[in-house]
């Protein structure tokens, strides 16, 4: 039977509130008091009940994080990024994924509620009236690549418009004037925003934004390598495909290479993220690359900040990203 605070209290000849102050720091005991109560725990082996102390702190050490999806190699760098931040400051994670459901979201968040002292949420298609429902206004939260709120909450992205712009111009200033996208799902800030880089970048060089050569794909490997069929049937054939992320990018590959169209020689690929698998496909993709890890870091540090001071919930941020030259546009040296 474990040992329970009247044990330690009774081995040690303090009274159970000393030893709630001793393991809680929340008051002043003196040293040698002190020394007794830890003494008379370790010899009973006794482990404070983490539930009770948070409850009399008001404090779990623990932060909810709200991802789309937990498969997939960007969600697990940007978790990575949230963890290894929060394990730094003693703090832990307890993760939930929404499946991009308005439902399953909202069901985490309710879950949550009580269990943590802050929230990151990756929630591209949040709205003001959706969160101002489901968060209670004491509860410090910051939004990961999510529209403007609006409810002054912590906000950090990376900059989607510019990396499929630059994206797109590269493939551009290489010659190809007719351009495919991969687009991820109407609704989706981050597809939205890669959409509207890619119809830019033609626009301003002059070049039609012809609607055929826009494929939605969901953002999915296995959409990437279907969407192969719609595009080998566009006529005239592109010669160049922006996918939208990485993951529908290894999907096209796939499908290409099993139509017999080789990359980049036939059609030239760009994708975005920079997963670590992308430097290791066949050819090695050019992508636009995300700083995943950094994000969660940051979003971390900004919810962290708050809680110790109350100053972290007025960051508005724009993490840059970065062109990676490879060979699966034809661009790059082998």
């Amino acid at each position: 039977m474990s040992a329970t605070i009247k044990d330690v209290a009774q081995e040690a000849g303090v009274s159970t509130a000393t030893v709630s102050r001793v393991f809680n720091e929340s008051g002043r005991v003196q040293s040698d008091t002190r020394d007794r109560v830890l003494g008379a725990a370790r010899a009973l082996n006794y482990v404070p009940n983490e539930s009770a102390r948070s409850l009399i702190r008001k404090k779990t050490q623990t932060v909810g994080v709200i991802v789309p999806d937990m498969h997939g190699e960007f969600f697990a760098q940007v978790i990575r990024g949230l963890e290894r931040t929060a394990r730094d400051r003693d703090f832990h994670l307890l993760v939930s994924s929404s499946h991009s459901e308005a439902s399953e979201a909202k069901a985490a968040l309710k879950a949550m509620r009580g269990r943590v002292d802050g929230v990151v949420m990756m929630w591209p298609q949040a709205t003001p009236d959706f969160l101002r429902d489901l968060l209670p206004g004491s509860l410090p939260v910051v939004l990961l690549n999510a529209p403007d709120s609006g409810a002054g909450l912590a906000s950090l992205s990376f900059d989607n418009y510019g990396g499929a712009r630059a994206a797109v111009e590269h493939l551009i200033d290489h010659g190809h004037e007719r351009i495919a996208i991969l687009a991820g799902p109407r609704g989706n800030m981050d597809a939205e925003q890669r959409r509207a880089g890619y119809l830019d970048a033609l626009t301003e060089h002059g070049l039609p934004t012809d609607p055929s050569l826009q494929l939605e794909a969901g953002f999915l490997r296995q959409r990437g390598y279907e969407a192969v069929e719609s595009l080998l049937a566009l006529t005239p054939s592109p010669t160049a495909l922006f996918a939208s992320n990485d993951s529908m990018a290894v999907g096209a590959l796939r499908g290409l290479r099993e139509a017999g169209v080789r990359v980049p020689e036939d059609l030239a690929i760009v994708g975005f993220d920079d997963i670590p698998t992308a430097q290791y496909l066949t050819p090695p993709l050019t992508t636009v690359r995300v700083p995943m890890h950094e994000l969660g870091a940051r979003a971390m540090d900004v919810l962290l900040q708050d809680l110790q001071d109350g100053t972290g919930l007025s960051v508005q941020e724009t993490l840059p990203t970065e062109l990676i030259v490879r060979q699966s546009c034809g661009c790059a040296a082998p």
